[in-house]
């Protein structure tokens, strides 16, 4: 399983079946130095937690990896 800090529940839930596969990407993006990871359920571009962390704040958009998912 990944390295990187879990995205919320209500962000991607653990229990789906591509989890491992998801984290997967996110961590394969941010060892890669990339803002940005291809989902690979959806095709859909995501922002890592990463390029969240160097905006400094929520953009109250509903992001996977939202570091301030608790805070609004």
């Amino acid at each position: 399983m990944s390295d990187s800090p879990t995205p919320h529940r209500s962000r991607l839930s653990p229990s789906r079946a591509d989890f491992a596969i998801i984290m997967a990407a996110h961590d394969v993006a941010v060892e890669a130095g990339h803002k940005t990871y291809l989902d690979p359920a959806t095709g859909l571009i995501v922002q890592t937690r990463n390029t969240h962390l160097e905006r400094g704040t929520c953009c109250a958009n509903g992001c996977r990896h939202c570091p301030w998912v608790e805070r609004y």
